[in-house]
């Protein structure tokens, strides 16, 4: 038993989930939220939770503290928490392989929506993003060539520090926005700003891409388009990531590279043979046959060879189809009484299990079962008019 669920309520999951299960909820709910695809205060909030619970739930040693003694049992040990974009970027390859204090703009992450059959079939996909680019008419300056000066309030650093003196010896420092240049830490005359990007240095830009999604690639694959993230000056520019999310296919399911799938069969049909088609996820048509005396069971599984998932990048060589068969059966009294006699001489006999004289034998009867009914007869001994058990004395006040 936990403590509390919070965190886990968070990802959306059960409080016994795997590291497996916790990753690929994180992934989902991050991809969901994630600033720069759904923006807005809310949004935002929503995928710092999920970026905290992650942290803390993915940590072997703080999800034993939470679940024994919940988030009060975190106060006293966990530490500071993690940027949530530097988890996202950790868990998604962003930009954490750049060296140390090289500056760049931050990655761009979206999920793109692909069917089972896209990523059998292989597809090409357009997707319209939108970035900031370096102004075309200042050339990312913000204004006339030299007319863009270091701020002479906050020395270029874009903020300010402000010491005050809470007791001897004693003083807290405050850091704030520079209100001289906004933050920016330059300064430059309104006439001299540049009519375009009024001094911001860059402009909003709508880019299509086109995403080659090849045959074989797999939920949560990730396509990178290198340098077409956002654009700021004196900063190598990020990356745009492309994040596959696949779709629940109604017939067939994954699971690496085999496909699997349901077959619903007659009984007769399970007994004597059946030939059936499937169709395969690139449209041609597959004839499965059960020869005449070779029984299929509910739930046998046959496998049918070269007909799964396409390998990444060897797409001739492909997984394995696995076909679950389920039997159905007849209803009751689906034949008359001499032609059931007539089914059971063709059918295996069945073993007689042999009878004792010895033993007194009771006869019983078969009815189909009720899940409700204990439910409902313990219901109806407790129903009685004094509220105790029906036929039973109830409670009585004693007299004297």
């Amino acid at each position: 038993m936990v403590k509390e669920t919070k965190l886990y309520d968070i990802l959306g999951v059960d409080p016994s989930a795997t590291d497996a299960q916790l990753k690929k909820a994180y992934r989902k709910m991050a991809l969901k939220y994630h600033p720069d695809k759904n923006p807005g205060p809310e949004n935002e909030e929503k995928f710092k939770e999920i970026a905290a619970a992650y942290e803390i739930l993915s940590d072997e040693k703080k999800r034993k503290v939470y679940d024994e003694h919940g988030e009060e049992g975190l106060k006293e040990g966990a530490g500071d928490m993690h940027n949530p974009m530097d988890i996202f970027d950790m868990f998604f390859g962003g930009s954490g392989g750049r060296r140390r204090g090289e500056k760049r703009t931050k990655d761009m992450v979206h999920p793109l929506r692909v069917s089972l059959d896209d990523l059998y079939n292989g597809k090409t996909s357009k997707l319209a993003v939108q970035r900031n680019i370096l102004c075309g008419s200042c050339n990312g300056i913000g204004g006339k060539k030299g007319s863009v000066k270091k701020c002479g309030q906050c020395g270029g650093s874009g903020v300010q520090i402000s010491v005050h003196r809470i007791g001897p010896s004693m003083v807290q420092q405050f850091q704030s926005r520079c209100d001289l240049c906004g933050g920016r830490g330059e300064t430059m005359n309104d006439k001299d700003r540049c009519q375009t990007c009024n001094g911001n240095k860059v402009a909003r830009d709508r880019k299509i891409l086109e995403v080659h999604i090849d045959k074989g690639m797999k939920d949560g694959q990730k396509i990178t388009f290198r340098g077409e993230s956002n654009q700021e000056p004196d900063h190598e520019t990020g990356d745009i990531i492309i994040v596959l999310d696949e779709m629940e296919h109604r017939i067939f399911k994954r699971k690496g590279t085999d496909l699997l799938i349901n077959m619903e069969i007659e009984l007769s049909e399970a007994l004597c043979g059946f030939s059936k088609v499937i169709t395969t996820l690139d449209k041609r048509s597959l004839v499965i046959t059960s020869h005449p005396g070779d029984v299929i069971k509910h739930d046998d599984s046959k496998v049918v060879l070269n007909e799964g998932m396409p390998q990444h990048r060897n797409p001739f060589d492909k997984g394995r189809l696995f076909i679950q068969f389920k039997v159905k059966f007849p209803s009751d009294r689906f034949l008359s009484t001499s032609n059931l006699g007539k089914l059971a001489a063709l059918l295996p006999a069945p073993e007689q299990e042999p009878m004792d004289e010895n033993i007194e034998y009771e006869e019983v009867e078969l009815v189909q079962m009720d899940p409700d009914h204990e439910r409902r007869k313990r219901h109806a001994a407790f129903d009685s008019p004094d509220g105790g058990p029906r036929g039973g004395r109830g409670v009585q006040c004693q007299t004297q």
